[in-house]
């Protein structure tokens, strides 16, 4: 299902719109669950505040106005990905797909494990997705706190995926495929 070694202006836009949209994603995540949490802001809030009585309910409003403006960033990017996400899978399918297919007989354990590790991604992406939208939607409500954990399990797999991305990146610039950086970057 592999087809050429180059890549299509269409596949290095979306390639480069998702990897950047998924990294917004990450960092805003990551900051509302560590720095910018609401608990944290509020203690701050207290603790600068000792001598004016403010309820809790006030230091928690404030704190949920601070994080608005950069949650608003993450919503807008959950959106960018999910778009180009589908049309990556539409075109994956129409066009070919541009990762081995593991699924293949007559390929290495390297181009399985790599084909593998696309697939395990884009299955990520879709839970990820999916759990976001039951959260903004507020859908399968009943079990909103195991949605909620199963979205924020994207802080561990992400950077477990750019790591290895990476890696295979190196890996590739050293063997057989030398110069797949600039085809990602320049098409060719």
């Amino acid at each position: 299902m592999e087809k050429s070694n180059n890549y299509t202006l269409l596949h290095r836009l979306l390639h480069w719109i998702i990897a950047i949209a998924m990294a917004v994603l990450f960092i805003t995540g990551f900051l509302r669950m560590t720095w910018m949490n609401k608990n944290q802001i509020v203690s701050i809030i207290e603790s600068k505040t000792q001598n004016i009585e403010l309820a809790k309910e006030i230091k928690v409003d404030i704190a949920k106005t601070i994080r608005k403006p950069m949650w608003q960033w993450h919503e807008i990017f959950a959106y960018v990905v999910i778009i180009s996400f589908v049309i990556r899978i539409v075109y994956m399918f129409t066009k070919g797909i541009k990762f081995p297919n593991p699924f293949k007989n007559n390929i290495s354990i390297k181009e399985k494990m790599q084909g593998y590790i696309y697939i395990i991604f884009y299955i990520f992406v879709f839970i990820s997705a999916f759990t976001g939208i039951c959260i903004k939607q507020d859908l399968l409500s009943d079990w909103q706190e195991s949605i909620e954990m199963i979205h924020k399990s994207a802080i561990i797999w992400f950077p477990i995926f750019v790591i290895l991305h990476f890696g295979g990146l190196i890996l590739a610039e050293y063997s057989e495929k030398k110069g797949i950086v600039s085809k990602i970057i320049s098409g060719k």
